[in-house]
């Protein structure tokens, strides 16, 4: 396993005098509910590092395993890569710490990838580059919760022009006197929501002008697993020339098929900023030309069509996810802007409140979908998909009460 030098952040600094942050309901994608429940059996961290250094051993070389960063307490965040083609697709899992069958199903993928001696795989390998994250966020992951582990105190010490700003910045997690938030407790080890922390400018410098922000505009890359994910996501660009397809592998409360009371099982998107050719995206029309909206439909009509084909069950409430969305600050919307092809899988409930009884159904779904993405982008066959049909899909709704 292959290890590259990063310089490590120093131990959390606490913040004093704190009040609860103002994080609004409803900011998509992933507001989690209010859970406490046991997620033990799904990969911890050392985990991780143990089954991807098997995978790595016994596929004899084809998938290649590094460290492309730190947390900010000093874990490692890997890379698993397979494949040797022209098309690139980045995988990403665990963004969020309390959302874990995401990377379940990548360790299967890369574990079959690596070992198959199918002639269908080898042909597949020829043709994409596969690059996964996949626990981007070690700390939290570990903390079993939604945000990482950083005072903003410890910002100040990386980006020290941000004394200047009027306060943290909106995404930020901290408690007062153990207050609890989105179902933990932040007060002793405050966090960020790394997931509202991108920016579609790859090489933007934090500005204090450009806080405490809102969900409907640019993070500001602070933290230093965002940091990291941009990084790799740059690396590839030097590299291929593009990042053809970003998939980011989440989890979502229990949510329902539109108009009625059936529970979605998962959602899938592939709309996370408007058109920057229409008048609401404007805003972005510097991206204009990158901006690929009928891929990212064609992907993510890809995934749907295979678990469709599996029948009514245990796959038969796939959902799109909430659709009109304006987020910059999360990497599907900052990499869609770049010119990725972009899918969020969002499964149903939060780790926590699923102990094992829906586990392999659920990484059976993310695995199946995600396998239809990697076939038909390596063949090609996804450019034959009819995109309009996208807008057929049923979408997702929260019920309370039901």
């Amino acid at each position: 396993m292959k290890k590259k030098l990063f310089t490590v952040v120093s131990t959390l600094a606490l913040c004093s005098s704190l009040a609860l942050p103002t994080y609004a309901a409803g900011n998509h994608p992933g507001t989690p509910e209010q859970q406490n429940y046991n997620s033990s059996g799904f990969t911890d961290y050392e985990q991780l590092g143990k089954k991807l250094e098997k995978i790595e051993q016994s596929s004899q070389g084809r998938v290649e395993v590094e460290v492309v960063g730190q947390s900010n307490n000093g874990r490692d965040i890997h890379q698993a890569r397979v494949g040797n083609g022209d098309r690139v697709i980045l995988i990403e899992s665990e963004i969020h710490g309390n959302e874990k069958t995401g990377t379940e199903a990548v360790l299967n993928i890369l574990k079959h990838l690596g070992s198959s001696s199918s002639p269908d795989v080898k042909a597949m390998l020829e043709e994409v580059t596969l690059v996964t994250l996949p626990k981007m966020n070690p700390d939290a992951s570990e903390l079993d919760r939604r945000g990482n582990a950083m005072s903003w105190d410890e910002v100040l010490r990386d980006f020290p022009q941000l004394e200047a700003a009027s306060g943290p910045t909106w995404n930020h997690y901290y408690s007062e006197n153990g207050a609890t938030l989105q179902g933990d407790d932040y007060s002793s080890q405050p966090g960020f929501d790394v997931n509202r922390d991108f920016n579609p400018d790859l090489d933007y410098t934090p500005n204090p002008e450009d806080v405490p922000g809102s969900s409907s505009e640019p993070g500001w890359y602070i933290t230093p697993e965002a940091q990291t994910v941009r990084d790799v996501y740059k690396g590839l660009e030097e590299e291929f020339g593009k990042v053809d397809v970003f998939v980011d592998l989440h989890h979502q409360g229990l949510y329902y098929v539109e108009g009625t009371s059936e529970p979605v099982t998962l959602s899938l998107s592939g709309q996370f900023v408007p058109d920057p050719s229409s008048e609401a995206g404007a805003k972005y029309e510097e991206y204009e030309d990158n901006y690929d909206y009928d891929f990212s439909r064609q992907l993510n009509l890809a995934a749907y069509d295979a678990l469709q084909s599996k029948g009514s069950s245990p796959f038969d409430n796939i959902t799109l996810y909430s659709q009109g969305l304006d987020l910059p600050g999360t990497a599907l919307g900052s990499f869609a802007l770049n010119g990725s092809g972009t899918v969020l899988f969002e499964v149903t409930g939060q780790t926590q409140s699923m102990g094992q009884k829906k586990k392999g159904m659920l990484v059976n779904a993310v695995e199946t979908g995600l396998q239809a993405i990697i076939e038909s982008v390596s063949d090609g066959s996804v450019n034959e998909i009819d995109p309009e049909r996208y807008e057929d899909i049923p979408e997702t709704t929260y019920q309370p009460g039901i």
